[in-house]
């Protein structure tokens, strides 16, 4: 897509708190006095930055900070943010956020990232737009759904769950155990493994399971990521999509090895039937984090996409990226945001 002629656009920081510790984001602004669209990005699961990396992936080159760069060139003003179980200072915070992590805590995120933008630049911002990956897409719906006065003008979902987030991960799990022994067994360890913990039950050691799938499960009990991941397992996004009026962008890419672009686009697609503002798109070429990827998704594991997602060369998917810089045009073409700030 031809971009036009690049914006010239300057970066700074900004903090605002949550539980009352800061919660740390990076401001691009075009280096100009004209009003522009703004887009908030919202990282995926675990303990993923700003820039959608995490220490748990090799590699730094994250999809959330070459979004926001070819973005700021063409004009936009962006902000995203580390959650607070990620980025720098999130050892010292630990202790701090122990077992308060909750879907609260990501919505006060959100809700602070976009109160901080208005009060940074609300006289120059014509709407405001919501870019969030994965996990992220709930917090967005999430936000939109209890937000009064600044709601986002438009939603780009990148490869949300269609189906309960628990229901997702065990596909997942069943599609890497299917080849060991035993694998029937393993599976049925794990889904009595999981019913304990939603219950609230205690781990216990269990022979049959493979040490990754232990370690899987643990880290469901740690105590940093509770209530959270309790919360998060049965929730569906798909259950709430559908009361959201404004228009929305769902994209998943058909080289996506989390999420099925077929079984849970399907689950969103029935649950925004009949929204005219619904928009699907499902790129041929395009991952998890909307990054291109040249091979066949038989050949695609878990091993070979987790050391590759970050790494050094790896570029966004073109077309997905025209695309949705197409759907924010169309949407801008709207009213403009009008903060009550």
């Amino acid at each position: 897509m031809d971009s036009g002629e690049a914006h010239l656009y300057n970066e700074r920081s900004l903090e605002w708190k949550v539980l009352g510790m800061p919660v740390n984001g990076t401001l691009t602004v075009p280096d100009d006095d004209k009003r522009h669209s703004a887009i908030v990005f919202v990282a995926g699961s675990g303990p993923t930055d700003r820039n959608w990396c995490s220490p748990l992936l090799p590699g730094s080159n994250g999809s959330g900070k070459l979004l926001t760069e070819k973005l700021s060139r063409m004009g936009y003003i962006t902000l995203r943010y580390d959650k607070l179980a990620s980025g720098p200072g999130v050892r010292e915070r630990a202790e701090l956020f122990k077992g308060k992590l909750s879907m609260d805590t990501h919505l006060r995120e959100l809700s602070g990232a976009v109160r901080t933008l208005l009060l940074e630049l609300g006289h120059r911002i014509s709407k405001i737009f919501v870019a969030a990956n994965s996990e992220g897409t709930i917090h967005a719906v999430n936000y939109q759904l209890n937000e009064k006065t600044d709601k986002f003008s438009g939603l780009v979902l990148i490869s949300p769950p269609g189906r309960p987030v628990g229901a997702v991960a065990r596909d997942q799990i069943n599609r890497q155990v299917d080849q060991i022994p035993d694998s029937k067994a393993v599976m049925e360890h794990y889904d009595s493994a999981i019913d304990a913990f939603l219950n609230g039950g205690s781990m216990k050691d269990d022979t049959v399971l493979p040490v990754s799938l232990k370690q899987f499960i643990a880290s469901l009990y740690n105590p940093y990521n509770l209530p959270f991941s309790r919360e998060l397992w049965n929730y569906n996004l798909s259950d709430y999509l559908g009361a959201i009026s404004e228009p929305v962008l769902i994209m998943i890419g058909k080289k996506d090895i989390q999420v099925d672009w077929k079984v849970d686009g399907d689950c969103l697609k029935n649950a925004a039937d009949e929204k005219r503002n619904f928009s699907f798109y499902f790129p041929e070429n395009a991952n998890h984090l909307l990054k291109h990827e040249d091979r066949e998704k038989a050949d695609l594991d878990a091993q070979y996409v987790s050391k590759n997602y970050n790494a050094d060369g790896r570029d966004l998917d073109g077309d997905s990226f025209d695309h949705m810089v197409q759907w924010i045009r169309d949407a801008e073409a709207g009213p403009r945001h009008e903060s009550k700030l």
